[in-house]
């Protein structure tokens, strides 16, 4: 996992929840941070917009827990780097 992009994802994190980036680790969880499913969501359109990717809404019903935010982003950003045909 690229620590950059993790990185990334908890200060997209930090600035929806406005909580200091150094609060949000790996291992954090939406309860932890005072995550509600509206705050949830706008951390979804704030990742959305970092990242320039499509969170499906069903993938984004199984979200929990920050590390499983990070590892969805890397997925879809995997998946849109190999959609992406040869110059």
């Amino acid at each position: 996992m690229s620590e950059e992009l993790s990185q990334r994802v908890f200060n997209t994190i930090a600035q929806a929840q406005r909580v200091p980036a150094e609060k949000v680790s790996i291992d954090s969880t939406f309860e932890e941070l005072g995550i509600d499913s509206m705050d949830g969501v706008n951390i979804l359109f704030a990742l959305e917009n970092e990242f320039d990717i499509t969170i499906p809404d069903e993938a984004a019903k199984q979200i929990l827990n920050v590390r499983q935010m990070v590892d969805g982003v890397k997925r879809i950003l995997e998946e849109k780097i190999a959609a992406v045909p040869p110059a």
